[in-house]
């Protein structure tokens, strides 16, 4: 875990890459349209073999004053993904920038998967029948 550093007048504020990650995903699942975050098979690996507490669909880099994000969704089917992704970008930079102080650079998101609720995952499976 990478910590950084943020100075002022009463001392070091140290933010680690798990804590932005976090809140990131936290205020991803919050955005409507997001049906989940995607892990990806090497963040599986990387948590069974260090044990480390990988957050998944989510990574991050901390600088002094500046973090990056990038995120890995699902969304739902039927939403407008590039309005869900717009509004994932503003809810999660809020999110980070309103709780940590540091100033959100970029977040970037791939979309990885489209998910179905589960009756219209059964009505399709009826129709395809």
């Amino acid at each position: 875990m990478t910590e950084e550093q943020l100075m002022n007048q009463e001392g070091n504020i140290r933010i680690s890459d798990d804590v932005v990650a976090t809140i990131a995903g936290l205020a991803a699942l919050e955005t409507p349209g997001i049906a989940a975050m995607s892990g990806g098979l090497s963040e599986g690996w990387a948590k069974r073999l260090s044990g480390k507490n990988v957050q998944k669909g989510v990574s991050v880099e901390v600088g002094q004053l500046e973090t990056a994000i990038d995120l890995r969704i699902v969304v739902l089917y039927g939403m407008p993904i590039h309005e869900v992704c717009r509004q994932l970008q503003l809810t999660v930079r809020e999110a980070v920038q309103n709780m940590t102080g540091l100033t959100v650079v970029e977040v970037n998101i791939k979309v990885e998967g489209v998910a179905f609720k589960d009756e219209e995952l059964d009505e399709i499976q009826r129709v395809v029948r």
